[in-house]
């Protein structure tokens, strides 16, 4: 496993060196870019400039989150309260494409970050499963990943709370449309929420989809909804996540898998506090697997 962070903990700032330092210091190898252009504004080449030379000083990895949102405006404010507009497989085409235009633009930060790997989202909350639902993530994929692929971005599929993106369907995805490179983003989270009793639904996606995932996204709930706590805060309580029960599925997988913290941002977090608490929910996992070999 390789320790990594979503500057999504740091969604309401613009993002720049500083805040980097912050997450590297926390003792991350991999850090998620989320796309989001009033935090990185992957449409401003100085910007982006900026952000590389950091990467390329500190040898840390890099990997992007694909926008959720359309806006010209890099000073529009999107929060948690704010649904997203961007739909990959939206029944209208011109959404459609202008969704994966956005995407695209993002995508363009790798030909100056040393970015490997983009987490796409098919499907919003709730979308259901169905012929169409199919047909157009098998459009999109195939354009991003055409797109993506000259770059030295390989596409990520990330489970989400909806029908078509459950594990089962994720490789039917993959299988009907033959990606063979494209991989899994296997949200440890979602997976729990979808059947959070006895690890059931952690358990089961790691067994589906290990041979897919490429990288993991941990974040910490109650088992009811989507509230990206930092590991180990949920509290104890029959529908918390066992971090433990985690640990053990993670040492299942390639020692280079990124594990990505992707934690909701709170205006009353610093620096100093991000550094802390990356660094402590390291060392949650870390103790967990230490005490799965003693045992």
């Amino acid at each position: 496993m390789r320790p990594g962070i979503s500057t999504h903990v740091f969604l309401p700032q613009r993002l720049h060196p500083g805040l980097l330092d912050a997450l590297h210091k926390g003792g991350v190898e991999v850090i998620e870019l989320f796309a989001a252009r009033h935090h990185f504004d992957y449409t401003d080449r100085a910007a982006v400039r900026d952000i590389a030379t950091w990467f390329r000083n500190t040898g840390v990895g890099a990997t992007l989150h694909q926008p959720l949102y359309i806006s010209d405006r890099a000073d529009a404010q999107w929060s948690r309260h704010v649904a997203p507009n961007l739909n990959l497989i939206d029944p209208e085409k011109s959404s459609r494409i202008a969704a994966m235009d956005e995407v695209k633009r993002a995508l363009e930060a790798a030909e100056q970050i040393p970015i490997t790997a983009c987490t796409l989202h098919l499907g919003r909350k709730d979308d259901s499963w169905n012929p169409r639902a199919l047909e157009n993530s098998l459009t999109a994929i195939e354009h991003l990943k055409a797109f993506a692929h000259p770059l030295g971005v390989r596409i990520l599929l990330e489970n989400l709370q909806n029908e078509i993106t459950t594990p089962e369907h994720l490789l039917e995805i993959v299988r009907v449309g033959h990606f063979d490179r494209v991989g899994v983003c296997l949200d440890v989270a979602h997976a729990h929420l979808a059947a959070p009793e006895d690890n059931k639904g952690i358990n089961e996606a790691f067994e589906l989809l290990k041979p897919r995932i490429a990288q993991l996204n941990l974040h910490d709930n109650h088992g009811q909804k989507d509230d990206h706590l930092w590991p180990g805060t949920a509290g104890p309580g029959s529908f918390s996540i066992d971090w433990q029960n985690v640990a053990k599925q993670i040492a299942t997988l390639t020692a280079n898998t990124p594990a990505i913290l992707e934690i909701s941002h709170d205006l009353e977090e610093t620096p100093d506090s991000v550094t802390t608490k990356v660094t402590q929910a390291f060392d949650l996992i870390k103790h967990a697997t230490e005490k799965l070999q003693s045992s």
